[in-house]
């Protein structure tokens, strides 16, 4: 790997193998016998149809977080990015980081506050962003993840952290 790549980087999240393939399986699978129904015991021809639509969907949700989830995220001395190079939040950017229990977060993850809402994106099993909030988690590794989302809200009060 270029050492250039990796200047400024502290730390990259690395979605689990794991999760990543139950994800993407049960996604493939519902999709799957969903066309199964659909085929072998067609019901009414609409419910067919209906069927079929779910079934497209959820085999193209599964393809989705498959492309999505060969990717990463990066911490660096700018931010918060993926490993394509685009901008979930840079760090004057950030209000706050939200971490608790009641935190309308994914999976194991944290959310950031932003200061103003750069618009909304989506990127299966890894974060999400609706208006000020980006969601950071899903597929990821919960120590990691959570490691992460500390490390980035003791830098925002100002207190040297572990990177």
């Amino acid at each position: 790997m270029d050492n250039n790549a990796d200047a400024g980087v502290l730390m990259r999240l690395i979605p689990s193998a794991g999760r990543r393939v139950f994800g993407i399986g049960v996604l493939y699978g519902l999709g799957g016998i969903l066309l199964w129904i659909a085929m072998s015991r067609p019901p009414a021809f609409l419910w067919a149809v209906v069927l079929i639509g779910f079934a497209a969907g959820a085999l193209r949700a599964g393809e989705r977080l498959r492309r999505s989830t060969s990717s990463g995220l990066e911490l660096t001395d700018e931010g918060l990015r993926d490993t394509s190079g685009r901008w979930l939040a840079r760090w004057d950017e950030i209000e706050k980081i939200e971490r608790g229990a009641f935190a309308l977060k994914p999976s194991n993850g944290f959310l950031v506050v932003l200061k103003a809402a750069p618009g909304n994106a989506w990127v299966p099993g890894l974060w999400w962003r609706i208006g000020r909030r980006v969601g950071v988690g899903g597929v990821t590794p919960m120590r990691s993840t959570k490691f992460m989302g500390e490390q980035m809200a003791l830098r925002l009060a100002g207190i040297p952290g572990q990177l």
